[in-house]
């Protein structure tokens, strides 16, 4: 079949690497526009356009993928199937309809669970033991779309944010090559399975306030949300008025320490981390990283900070 794919991000690559060296032809990449990064703010390419521009596949990058231009061209294409994977934009109904079977999405949960632009960072801060990969028949309300396959996968309590979505991308891409196979068999007569809206939760776009943690909750949630925020935006409290982000924590307690309020530190043990009493439960801080600074491990931040037993994080 004659595919566009439609990508940005890591997560994005391994699948489009599968179809590359699939008998299916790559006709053309749609991707981010080139952002500046770093602090010489120097333009740098998507994960994807880096993968497409290697094999010498064709490369678009629209600021807005819905306009005439971009719909002209895709046009003109002539594709049999659009594939889209954490491209970044909302398509409209318009580009949508453009090839000649339909367009497809691969959505990093099981729909209808975590609709939207942050499933795996919400899975794992609510807990979730299982996760897995939906792909999808587009349409254009998000994430809407009638399911083709899914591939259910187990969060390990150690995963992260960065290891489930890492696990999920391989997924995806062999989801997406059965799916192919399915659709060039049955084409536009697939058989495709209406979403529960029902059952359905919504993974609305992270913000930066998203990370700051309330000491007065239970320190497994607190624990949750250093796993699922991490690369960004990261949990986080304060030290010394500035922003100290939690990298690495684990359960120091089921019972909180009497007498000590949240946030307040009960102990800091070699090895172990910084003790912090909480709503429900003792927290250790393993890694960390303060404004500015480095990350690094507890063990080492206290021994450059103030950092004992009855201090208090947050805002003073």
């Amino acid at each position: 079949m004659k595919i566009v794919f439609f990508g940005t991000s890591e997560f994005a690559v391994p699948s489009l690497v599968s179809l590359i060296g699939s008998k299916h032809k790559v006709l053309a990449v749609v991707t981010q526009p080139d952002k500046k990064k770093g602090r010489a703010l120097k333009l740098s390419p998507s994960p994807v356009k880096v993968v497409a521009a290697s094999h010498g596949v064709p490369v678009y990058q629209p600021v807005n993928a819905s306009d005439a231009v971009t719909i002209e061209y895709l046009k003109s294409i002539g594709a049999d199937l659009f594939v889209v994977i954490s491209f970044g934009q909302i398509l409209s109904k318009g580009v949508l309809a453009i090839p000649k079977i339909f367009s497809i999405n691969i959505h990093g949960s099981l729909l209808p669970k975590y609709r939207g632009a942050s499933p795996t960072n919400r899975a794992i801060i609510s807990g979730d033991s299982v996760t897995g990969i939906t792909v999808m028949k587009m349409s254009e309300k998000l994430d809407e779309g009638g399911i083709i396959l899914k591939k259910e996968m187990p969060i390990d309590p150690e995963d992260t944010n960065i290891t489930i979505n890492e696990k999920l991308s391989d997924i995806g891409s062999l989801v997406l090559m059965e799916a192919i196979c399915k659709i060039e068999k049955d084409g536009a007569s697939i058989a495709i399975s209406e979403q529960d809206p029902a059952s359905a939760t919504y993974a609305s776009k992270l913000t930066k306030s998203d990370g700051l943690i309330d000491w007065k909750g239970p320190a497994p949630d607190i624990r949750n949300k250093v796993r699922g925020l991490l690369p960004w935006p990261g949990a986080y409290t304060y030290y010394g008025g500035k922003t100290l982000k939690i990298l690495a924590a684990d359960i120091a307690s089921d019972a909180s320490a009497g007498g000590a309020i949240p946030g307040e530190v009960v102990d800091v043990m070699k090895g172990t981390g910084i003790i912090v009493n909480t709503g429900r439960g003792l927290l250790a801080i393993r890694y960390l990283q303060l404004e500015g600074k480095k990350d690094m491990s507890a063990d080492s931040f206290v021994l450059g900070h103030k950092v004992t037993k009855g201090y208090k994080f947050g805002k003073i």
